[in-house]
């Protein structure tokens, strides 16, 4: 693999992972390196159990890796502290998982809302509002997620994602939890806006028409990940 230009927005080499079990660790993978420029697009693909979201939570600096670096935005992870890494994920990075992630007892437009205070946004309830409006929720403002539908919930979850204008969006079985037309239509808005807002995109599928839609598809198996 070609030597990353320095506008990459996520750099990580030599990655490995085991998890301690009774004979002396259990390899989830093994020497794997990602880079990924500002507006890529990039499917992590293969079957369950492979490790896909253990990946995503070590690159988001979730989790440690066992050996190797991640580099996030020019940033080394592994010389920050977690109040500088969640600083980091807050003003910089989102997330979009298959569970939707929704705080049940705030409104939509509260969830929203919450995510741009913690970035210090000067105008967080209007800035909710209007990406609450732009993925089609304008008459769900004050709901609840009891109250909608999952496709609405993930359409929640999607404007908290693109509210802060993410350098870095990761999205774990975005469709996961949705029927087939639902879920086609939320991936058509999510690629619309990462496209507008030229945000890198990590994805997260075992859907491989999906991963059709990425730049570049990786295949995550028996520990190695190896490019399509």
């Amino acid at each position: 693999m070609t030597t990353p230009e320095p506008s990459s927005v996520l750099i990580a080499t030599a990655l490995a992972k085991t998890f301690p079990d009774q004979n002396g660790g259990l390899d989830i993978f093994n020497n794997i390196s990602i880079h990924a420029e500002a507006g890529e697009s990039i499917a992590i693909i293969g079957p369950s159990g492979a490790g896909k979201s253990t990946l995503l939570s070590i690159l988001a600096g979730l989790d440690e890796p066992s050996k190797g670096s991640v580099e996030l935005l020019g940033r080394p992870l592994s010389g920050l502290d977690e109040q500088s890494r969640a600083e980091l994920r807050a003003n910089h990075i989102s997330f979009v998982f298959q569970s939707f992630q929704l705080l049940p007892e705030l409104t939509a437009l509260d969830n929203v809302q919450l995510a741009l205070e913690i970035q210090g946004h000067p105008h967080p309830e209007q800035q909710a509002g209007y990406w609450l409006d732009r993925v089609g929720l304008k008459q769900r403002h004050h709901h609840t997620p009891a109250r909608l539908s999952g496709g609405e919930q993930q359409r929640v979850a999607i404007a908290r994602a693109f509210a802060t204008e993410p350098s870095l969006l990761f999205a774990d079985e975005p469709t996961g939890n949705l029927d087939e037309q639902t879920g086609t239509e939320i991936i058509d808005q999510l690629f619309e806006l990462n496209q507008q807002l030229n945000t890198t995109l990590i994805l997260i599928t075992h859907d491989a028409s999906l991963a059709q839609r990425c730049q570049r598809r990786l295949y995550l198996h028996n520990g190695s990940l190896q490019e399509h």
